[in-house]
């Protein structure tokens, strides 16, 4: 059974950052620099999630911030390798929503890579960009959703 928790210390913190940095800086090739900012400055300076395995090894996180008020933006979603195809990504999502319906938030926005359009299609998210746009240089279609 998967666990996904709030972030609430440090070492979570860093635990999402692996995650991150294995994703999107050694996979895909975004720039660490890009990668990291200052909504990572602490557990407390966004709302960060981490989906933990049977074994309570880290295998998934995101985030989420204010986009505007009422509008949560999804952010930093990513699966290990190994573990994409189980549902982990459809888990973890579902749970950073409904924390954000909790929190008052009735939208949920995210900048998602064009090759996840369909993933977060499935969810419910449609799409609200024009054209893709190019976000450390990969395309990404912006997508909303009612919470």
């Amino acid at each position: 059974m998967i666990n996904c928790i709030k972030v609430e210390t440090e070492d979570q913190l860093r635990q999402a950052f692996g995650i991150r940095l294995e994703v999107f800086v050694e996979e895909q090739g975004v720039p660490r620099e890009l990668e990291m900012d200052e909504y990572d400055a602490s557990p407390a300076a966004c709302h960060h999630f981490l989906v933990l395995n049977e074994e309570q090894c880290p295998i998934a996180t995101g985030r989420f911030k204010t986009f505007e008020p009422g509008v949560a933006k999804m952010q930093r979603i990513a699966v290990l390798k190994s573990q994409r195809g189980k549902g982990i990504g459809k888990h973890l999502l579902l749970d950073m929503e409904q924390a954000a319906k909790n929190l008052g938030y009735e939208t949920s926005l995210l900048d998602a890579q064009c090759s996840a359009e369909v993933f977060y299609g499935k969810l419910g998210y449609r799409t609200i960009s024009e054209e893709p746009f190019l976000d450390a240089d990969i395309l990404h279609v912006r997508m909303s959703k009612s919470l």
